[in-house]
């Protein structure tokens, strides 16, 4: 099936992202900022407002399905403190009104529970931790959003997805309208929302060293990826065609979970393919660009080219 591709941005999302990492406590492994956000903040937040976070670790992910999607709707609602204002303030059955198209089987009770639960968290989270770097990231995301909208009209709606995300390919994805957002706090993972016509898709974007004389941190992804015997075993095993996790822990007798953690690592420095059909049904394959950009940002920094 064909799809729309737009680009939005927000500090909302990053606002959302930036606390989902710090509420659920999950995926640090897997992220440059690694535990370093959770740590700075236990030391940071007052003892009330730790203690008000500690049961959002039980909450349903899902639950920030129905958050982003507030995002993506949010029209005119573009400041943060307006757009939680106006979640806060809007009767639950226009809040109701707005999801439903996206997620139907989504209740007004659950709107309602969703609203009293997160919004002063969000706020507080807000308050102490992302208005202080809030500036900072506000040109980042929105120059990278401004790059990918004039990329829109010259490249292909397929090759534009997978440049921006480095490797996310959608194999006859049900829903016509894909909206692409950078981001920068779950980098340099990919993170997506499957609506019911909407597929909405964060892709990562690096902060700029700070001194140019350190190696960049794609290069150091790409290096530690490559280190691992068991990892350069696993891309030439994938090379021929794309491989669902299962299908490789049966073929290599191998556990689901060091496979996984292994194509993280593989897919976070850009040397897989993330091929996506539905929010359960992902595969990988390897990413021919990989290799020649570990050549090109290799020469770079040592200068050989």
């Amino acid at each position: 099936m064909k799809y729309k591709v737009s680009i939005d941005v927000s500090m909302v999302y990053e606002l959302l992202g930036s606390f989902m990492i710090y509420a659920t406590r999950k995926w640090t492994d897997n992220l440059d900022i690694g535990k370093q956000l959770i740590t700075e903040m236990d030391e940071r937040l007052p003892q009330q407002v730790r203690v008000q976070f500690s049961g959002a670790r039980l909450w349903p992910l899902a639950d920030y399905d129905v958050l982003y999607a507030l995002i993506m709707l949010r029209g005119e609602h573009e400041e943060i403190p307006d757009f939680l204002e106006w979640i806060e303030s809007s009767p639950v059955e226009e809040l109701h009104g707005l999801l439903q198209p996206h997620l139907p089987s989504l209740s007004l009770d659950e709107i309602s529970r969703i609203r009293a639960d997160y919004t002063p968290l969000m706020k507080l989270w807000y308050e102490h931790y992302f208005s202080n770097v809030e500036r900072d990231l506000y040109h980042l995301l929105e120059e990278d959003a401004e790059e990918k909208r004039m990329l829109l009209p010259k490249m292909d709606d397929e090759n534009l997805i997978e440049y921006a995300s480095s490797g996310v390919i959608l194999d006859d994805v049900r829903q016509e309208h894909v909206v692409l957002f950078p981001g920068t706090h779950f980098r340099p993972i990919n993170t997506y929302c499957f609506y019911e016509n909407v597929l909405l898709l964060q892709y990562p974007i690096d902060i700029p060293e700070e001194e140019e004389d350190e190696p960049p941190v794609v290069l150091l992804r790409m290096t530690e990826a490559l280190a691992d015997p068991e990892r350069l075993r696993l891309l030439r095993y994938i090379a021929d065609e794309p491989k669902a996790v299962s299908e490789m822990a049966t073929e290599l007798g191998q556990p689901y979970e060091d496979l996984m953690h292994h194509l993280m690592i593989l897919r976070a420095a850009g040397l897989l393919r993330s091929h996506l059909k539905s929010e359960n049904n992902e595969r990988f394959s390897l990413r021919p660009d990989g290799a020649s950009e570990l050549q090109m940002f290799l020469e770079t920094y040592i200068r050989l080219s």
